[in-house]
């Protein structure tokens, strides 16, 4: 592909490269660590991956990272996976993330909106005196480090108290939005074994009132280790009997206690889906995301204390645990729970208007849905206050980036970035002091050792290839949770090249130093940035009589959307009308989430596997998207040939 010099859509002026929280580092890493002083962001990056030691070192002492044991080295071990973080060093996240309490008490730490659009503040000090309160809470019920505390909350002020009293008190914070249906969430918790639940009644969205009072009984009935479960009546029901009451155990007026824990003691856990079994429990570090959180929102985001913070989420994405570390920055964060498109396609800008958001952040997606319905986001609103948009959750198309420049501020950072749960970071994405080329990413994050290899691991410049990590990231996980051999983790990314993190993400990286990611390399359903195991749609799909066997693909378009069919091969004597696609979408969006039912449900003749059995999806993805047969599959290694001339034709229709 060609990716010779096209003129950059965007570029910081000198005032802004100067202002730079990234430029000053710079400067100071060069006085103090032997960083290069002169050549800008590509020389630093070179420096950051090429002395990681150094680099991490630099990056706790520019924020003051506070170890209340020191460490003995940075880095005790390289080795992937495995690689050991600042052996020796105990600190506290929830720790780091309160501390503008300290010297800006009665400012907002939390601005939260929910579909009026209205926001209301909760201040540091408020912030701080109710984790406290609940941390002292957690402590009477004998929640002791390493325990679970788990959360089936929207993204409400009560959610991050919950998220940081958990880390106060060393136990493991997990959490899943309240549209995920029991099993989904089942799927999740009942891998970590909870021995707290926070729950609300019901949520509110798309001006709906959605209760999920029985969810919750059927939570409490599949979560046996529950010691405790904790009501906040969202919708304003009285609490289910043997509950215990949000306002009681926040009431206290306790400064919070904070149990310094080893740099590697786990945080939370995330889940992401693979293509086969259980959603994986990622287990990620409370030093390792402190350090790595610190260094993306410091210096890659430009946050800052006189920043306001807004990405839209929900509890069940990574963006989420991401927003709640902008409080590391001392920065205000947004939350907002509601629909990215009450009461208009336009409400998020909104959002960020009536906030005065400086960073807002949304999906690609919903990028391209304001596209299409024609918003003008800084002709209706007042976008002053907005120095960047940034996007995740899927490549944002070229047209993605003309659309923002030219309809949200043509002096508009656009910072498209790419990471993963699998980190809780982006491996690629903004800088304050580089240009902005149309449909490209700005640049590898600084730490970060990207490469696109080819299948023998060659490097590639200029041509798509693998994403793969060629050297430790902190924030890369510790295990995964019921994985005592770790062999679920080694395969999740270290089985195709050796000691070498791959992804499964398509990328480019381009001779300028910029990225293209062109989506994923794998089968994982990628829904505005949850990803779904294909095999969680099969389980839900091939309970139904009538569905023999299902296949479910994700394609990424070219004009930023996804295209996600769905394949049933019925059983005898079924036909596919209206009740049964209903059937199949309800089970879905009820059991699994209203993200990944499917845009079509298509009947087949069959569905095609392996000789070993495994349905083929990869291969059929392929196909779907113009790869001729005789490239896309090992004709040999197919049960039944014939059955992909279906695939081959729907893809010829498409075209």
């Amino acid at each position: 592909m060609s990716t010779a010099n096209p003129q950059p859509l965007w570029q910081p002026d000198p005032e802004r490269i100067a202002q730079a929280r990234i430029t000053q580092f710079q400067a100071w890493a060069a006085e103090r660590h032997g960083a290069p002083a002169e050549g800008g962001y590509p020389a630093l990056h070179r420096w950051s991956v090429d002395q990681l030691d150094t680099f991490w070192k630099a990056v706790t002492e520019w924020f003051d990272v506070r170890f209340s044991t020191p460490f003995t080295r940075v880095l005790g071990d390289r080795a992937m996976p495995g690689a050991q973080w600042f052996p020796g060093a105990t600190l506290n996240y929830a720790e780091h993330a309160l501390r503008a309490a300290a010297d800006r008490a009665d400012e907002p730490a939390l601005l939260y909106v929910d579909e009026t659009h209205d926001p209301h503040p909760v201040t540091w000090s408020e912030l701080s005196r109710q984790v406290g309160s609940l941390a002292a809470e957690l402590r009477a019920l004998g929640v002791r480090p390493g325990d679970r505390v788990s959360g089936y909350l929207p993204n409400i002020p009560q959610a991050v108290v919950a998220l940081l009293a958990a880390a106060a008190v060393g136990a493991v914070w997990t959490s899943c939005a309240p549209d995920f249906g029991a099993r989904s969430v089942l799927d999740r918790f009942q891998q970590v074994e909870p021995v707290v639940l926070f729950t609300v009644d019901g949520y509110r969205y798309g001006g709906k009132e959605h209760d999920r009072r029985e969810t919750v009984a059927e939570l409490r009935r599949e979560l046996p280790t529950l010691r405790a479960v904790v009501h906040i009546p969202l919708l304003g029901s009285e609490a289910p009997e043997g509950a215990l009451d949000w306002e009681a155990l926040t009431a206290g007026d306790a400064r919070p206690v904070y149990e310094q824990v080893p740099f590697d003691h786990p945080l939370w856990v995330l889940y992401s889906s693979g293509t086969t079994g259980l959603p994986k429990a990622i287990v990620q570090s409370q030093g390792g995301i402190l350090v790595e959180h610190l260094k993306q929102l410091g210096l890659h985001c430009d946050l800052g204390p006189e920043d306001r913070f807004f990405w839209y989420t929900s509890t069940g994405w990574m963006m989420w645990n991401f927003l709640v570390s902008g409080l590391l920055t001392g920065t205000t964060i947004v939350l907002y729970d509601g629909s990215p498109g009450y009461p208009d396609t336009g409400a998020q800008w909104r959002v960020a208007e009536r906030t005065g958001a400086t960073l807002y952040g949304t999906s690609a997606a919903y990028v391209m849905a304001c596209r299409k319905a024609g918003v003008h986001p800084a002709r209706d609103h007042d976008l002053t206050a907005v120095k960047c948009v940034a996007t995740t959750g899927s490549p944002l198309p070229p047209d993605g980036f003309r659309w923002l420049h030219d309809e949200a501020g043509d002096d508009l950072w656009i910072a498209s970035v790419s990471g993963g749960t699998d980190i809780c970071s982006c491996f690629a994405g903004g800088v304050p002091t580089l240009p902005v080329y149309t449909g490209e990413l700005q640049a590898p994050g600084l730490g970060t050792d990207l490469r696109s290899w080819d299948p023998s691991g060659n490097p590639l410049v200029d041509e798509v290839g693998e994403l793969v990590v060629t050297n430790p990231m902190p924030s890369m996980p510790v295990h995964f949770w019921n994985d005592p051999d770790g062999s679920r983790y080694h395969a999740s990314y270290f089985d195709t090249y050796p000691g070498v993190w791959r992804h499964g993400d398509w990328i480019t990286l381009t001779s300028r130093g910029t990225v293209i990611i062109h989506g994923r390399s794998d089968s994982t359903l990628n829904r505005q940035g949850v990803r779904m195991g294909s095999a969680d749609i099969y389980e839900v799909v091939e309970r139904l009589p009538e569905i023999k066997e299902s296949l479910v693909i994700g394609i990424e378009q070219p004009d930023g959307g996804y295209w996600m069919p769905l394949f049933v091969h019925l059983a005898p004597g079924a036909v596919l009308d209206d009740a049964l696609l209903d059937r199949v979408k309800q089970a879905i969006r009820e059991q699994l989430s209203p993200r990944h039912v499917p845009d079509e449900i298509i009947e087949v003749p069959g569905i095609p596997h392996t000789l070993t059995g495994k349905r083929i999806e990869v291969p059929v993805k392929r196909l779907l998207q113009g790869t001729p047969l005789e490239s896309a599959v090992n004709p040999g290694s197919i049960d039944n040939l014939a059955l992909l001339g279906f695939y081959e034709e729907l893809a010829r229709k498409r075209a």
